[in-house]
């Protein structure tokens, strides 16, 4: 069974990055799709420190939520990262989780679907959506749509409920993933995967 990660970045977690989450893992139920949600925005998560650890260990060296994390992900086929608006970013937890578990795992994250969501009260919620679907597009990762931005609206998960769009959109959001994961693992079987280039690492040392 095909199986997708979500990511809880608010530090609430039953408020409205949840909510939206929610309506995803009941349609990814619906397509047979396993899921596991992860709370991530109210845990005790420090940023890169580049200290090289993983490049020697396969690991961070901060042993916590993100070593765990990153052994579910190895076999996931799909990751779904959920954040409120601070700021016109990100929560700031969830981007030092985020940026820790793609730089210290050297497993091929290759043609693993990924999705953002984002929270927001009015605004503030383009600028979230693209920092969080940039570790996708570096990866290799596909990136899922729907049919609108992957955004909820609202100050409180009573607003959420109200979002009646927001919500039809992450519906079409995990229906869309699931069609996408579905059709990668028939594609691999039938065609291969894609060559994958590692041979160019642009870079200019010498300041020429």
């Amino acid at each position: 069974m095909a199986k997708v990660l979500l990511l809880n970045g608010s530090p609430h977690t039953n408020g409205c990055t949840a909510r939206a989450l929610e309506e995803m893992v009941n349609v990814f139920s619906q397509e047979g799709v396993d899921t596991e949600v992860i709370q991530v925005g109210n845990q005790d998560i420090r940023g890169c420190v580049s200290c090289g650890f993983c490049e020697k260990n396969g690991k961070c060296v901060f042993n916590d939520l993100v070593n765990e994390v990153a052994e579910k992900f190895k076999d996931a086929d799909g990751l779904v990262v959920g954040s409120p608006v601070y700021y016109g970013s990100p929560n700031g937890t969830i981007l030092s989780f985020m940026d820790r578990l793609f730089y210290s795992t050297s497993f091929s994250k290759h043609l693993k679907v990924g999705a953002a969501v984002t929270s927001c009260r009015r605004g503030g919620n383009t600028a979230t959506f693209d920092a969080l679907n940039k570790y996708f597009t570096i990866s290799g990762m596909p990136v899922a749509s729907s049919t609108y931005w992957n955004q909820v609206h609202g100050f409180s998960r009573e607003d959420v409920e109200k979002d009646l769009e927001g919500l039809q959109t992450m519906r079409n959001l995990a229906r869309n993933m699931s069609f996408m994961i579905k059709a990668f693992a028939d594609a691999k079987e039938k065609y291969g995967e894609p060559l994958v280039e590692r041979n160019f690492f642009t870079s200019f040392p010498d300041g020429k």
